[in-house]
Formats: C-alpha cells, structure tokens, sequence
C-alpha cells in the first residue's frame, strides 16, 4: 500500500513539473494589431519679424530732355548692396502678407557730351517700403511685391551740379527658401521707377528720368 502511494506522488510530481513545457508548446493567442497612424510633419512658420543683408547688381537708365540737347541717355549700371527688414503673417497655411523697407547704397555714375554739353548723372542709394504677397510650399515662398521707392539724383552739366531726392514706385518678385529654422535666403528682381524731375543748370532746364533694374540675393534671421 505505501509502495502504491509513493509511486502515485511520484508520477503527480513529475506531470506537475511537465506541466508548463508542454503549455509553452500549445499555440498562443495572437496579440491584437495596433494602428499607429504617422505624425505628419510640422511645416515651416514664415510668420514674424526679420532683419537681414542683401547684395546685387543694378543696372539704372537716366533719360534726359534739354531744348539744346534734344532728348538722350546716360545708361549705367554696378554693385548695389543694403540692408533689410519686415514682418510675415500666414493667412493660411499656405498664403503669406507682409512689409518690408529696405536701404540700398550704389555707385552709378556717367557722362555724355551732347551738343557740347558734358552732362553727367550720379544716384548713391535708394530705398523701398513695400507690401509682400507669396504663396509657401512648406520651406520654399514664391512672391511678388510692389510699393513706394525713393532715391538721390544728381546732375551735372559742365561741371555745375543739382541734386534732388525722387519718390518713386517699385514692383518686383522673388522666391525664398529656409536654410535653417531662423535663416532663409532669397533672389528677387525689383523694377524701380523714380519718374521725371527738372534741374535748372547754367541757365538750362534739364529734364530727367531714372529707372532701375536690379537683381539682388539676400539672407535674413527670422526671430
């Protein structure tokens, strides 16, 4: 009897201990499948305040009218370089309005003997306030912009000299990129139209037009 009652604990014992084996080796219920759906990516903020740098070349056209000279040109054309600063606000996530000023300093000069006069024409800077309008491909801003110009001009028929400070309109386009999250750099193309002014000189009123041309790359800290 106790020979039947040690074999029976025996044989208990070694199923219990075989127990969690042969559970392991029963098929497992399947974990339930988790969805987790992608966080898009945040795009670029071009709202806010920035200040920057710019440098390019101006190509200016002075178009002048005097009743001995008749009607000609003095055509130049340089370095430009200046500073700028404005504000971005997103209407969208996609389309952008701001202001922009901007100061730019230019080394255009050239003479013309017509008739017997030397007439020369200098303008050293000029400057632009202007409204902004782009639409943002996430990093990358297409825009156009157009406002008021202002620059110097001078004038200067055999070697007596006037100079005067036109206010003008300007209109342009650009495209701008951000290198970092603070950085962007741009290329925009302005077209600046001073309009006409008249310079008594030597007894001689002179009539002259200034228009620029300019292309100019810049890079601006966006705060």
């Amino acid at each position: 009897m106790k020979r039947l009652a040690a074999a029976g604990l025996t044989i208990a014992a070694a199923v219990a201990a075989s127990a969690p084996a042969l559970a392991a080796d029963l098929p497992q219920p399947a974990e339930p499948y988790t969805y987790n759906e992608p966080v898009p990516a945040e795009r670029f903020d071009w709202s806010g305040f920035y200040f920057g740098g710019h440098l390019g070349w101006n190509w200016s056209d002075f178009q002048t009218n005097n009743a001995v000279t008749g009607r000609f040109n003095t055509r130049d054309n340089g370095v430009t370089g200046g500073v700028h600063a404005g504000y971005n606000y997103m209407l969208t996530p996609e389309f952008l309005l701001g202001a922009e000023a901007d100061f730019s300093l230019s080394d255009i000069e050239k003479s013309r003997t017509v008739a017997g006069v030397n007439y020369k024409t200098s303008s050293d800077w000029n400057g632009t306030l202007r409204a902004r309008a782009g639409w943002a491909f996430d990093r990358f801003l297409v825009f156009g912009t157009g406002g008021m110009a202002i620059a110097d001009i001078d004038a200067a028929a055999n070697g007596v000299s006037k100079d005067s400070v036109r206010v003008g309109w300007t209109a342009g386009a650009g495209i701008e990129g951000a290198v970092t999250q603070n950085i962007t750099a741009r290329v925009e193309y302005q077209y600046q139209n001073y309009g006409s002014d008249k310079f008594a000189i030597g007894g001689q009123t002179y009539k002259t037009d200034l228009d620029n041309n300019q292309v100019r790359f810049g890079m601006s800290y966006k705060f």
